[in-house]
């Protein structure tokens, strides 16, 4: 189902009812409001005693290792105990529509009766190696509800009638947040020479071959990016990746042509291979080999013959010395 939101959770809330197929039950849903959930702070929404809350995981998921959901009651909850359960439900199908009312089925992955006070938090791991650990601030679910197998719906579920029209009267505060991961990931953008494009190069983050350079997930903290080629020069560098965040790295792709770079004084004529280079002063690209350059500052001339290698950038000066002598 697309819900046109990304890098987000996104709840829908409404009513259920719920009958028994084997591992699988059919749920009736009649969705009420949608709410965007964000990495900032938690939203929350107004739910009655019976109500019900489908859950999406956005794109930005692969940065969450689990949800967490809070439900906070009203005082007077506090003389209704043992009389309300919360449910979740995953892999539902067929999706639900939160704009009209929906019939699906979904597997039961949590059944538990709400507990006597007025505050409960619940983490939902995503994978098997989350690391969560029950608190006395919340409650880990065992096991795990992957990214593929939501949307998820949670729902709250009347147990006594008796209490019934207690609480009818009764709104509860739910709130979901994402539990964020120690990730990010790293977004390599290649510029390529105009004259040399979609030439053949690995890439190597942390001395591990990368096979596609897009959205890298990472470990936050300091990587190294190593470029090898053939046909560009090899670039080497350090760049910092950022807990839930996704870097952009621009990386200028250059040909491996040798580089010439000269100093000298204003007033000097720069020859190259017997060419005037009309006041360059670099990078200037040669072909790999031996060539000849000469500075020429007035009626002064010097000239050195250089071998330059492919990769290789050379920096090539011209220096003026002062010899101070003493005589009787």
């Amino acid at each position: 189902m697309k819900t046109g939101y990304r890098g987000s959770l996104v709840l829908v809330f409404g009513f259920i009812a719920a009958v028994s197929l084997c591992h699988a039950e059919e749920l009736r849903v009649v969705p009420s409001g949608a709410l965007e959930i964000s990495q900032g702070a938690p939203f929350h929404v107004s739910i009655p005693y019976n109500g019900a809350v489908l859950v999406f995981l956005g794109d930005d998921g692969r940065f969450f290792r689990g949800v967490e959901l809070e439900c906070v009651a009203p005082v007077e909850w506090l003389s209704y105990p043992d009389s309300l359960a919360l449910s979740v439900y995953t892999d539902l199908s067929p999706p639900v529509d939160p704009a009209v009312p929906s019939v699906t089925t979904g597997r039961r992955f949590f059944y538990g009766t709400l507990p006597g006070k007025l505050r409960a938090v619940y983490q939902i791991p995503l994978s098997g190696d989350h690391n969560l650990e029950t608190t006395p601030y919340a409650q880990v679910l065992s096991g795990h509800v992957p990214p593929a197998s939501f949307p998820i719906l949670i729902q709250l579920v009347p147990l006594t009638r008796e209490a019934k029209a207690g609480l009818e009267k009764m709104d509860f505060q739910v709130s979901a947040r994402p539990i964020l991961g120690d990730e990010g990931a790293v977004r390599i953008n290649f510029q390529y020479p105009e004259h040399l494009p979609d030439r053949p190069f690995s890439v190597l983050i942390d001395d591990k071959t990368v096979e596609t350079p897009v959205d890298i997930l990472l470990k936050e903290g300091e990587h190294r990016l190593l470029i090898l080629s053939d046909d560009y020069r090899n670039e080497n560098r350090l760049f910092r990746v950022e807990r839930a965040r996704i870097l952009d790295l621009d990386i200028v792709l250059e040909d491996t042509a040798p580089l010439l770079f000269f100093e000298a004084p204003e007033q000097a004529v720069i020859f190259l291979d017997d060419l005037a280079l009309e006041g360059m002063r670099g990078p200037i690209p040669v072909e790999p080999g031996f060539h000849e350059v000469r500075f020429q500052v007035s009626d002064y001339s010097i000239a050195r013959n250089i071998q330059v290698r492919r990769g290789k950038t050379y920096r090539i000066a011209i220096t003026v010395d002062v010899d101070v002598s003493e005589s009787e």
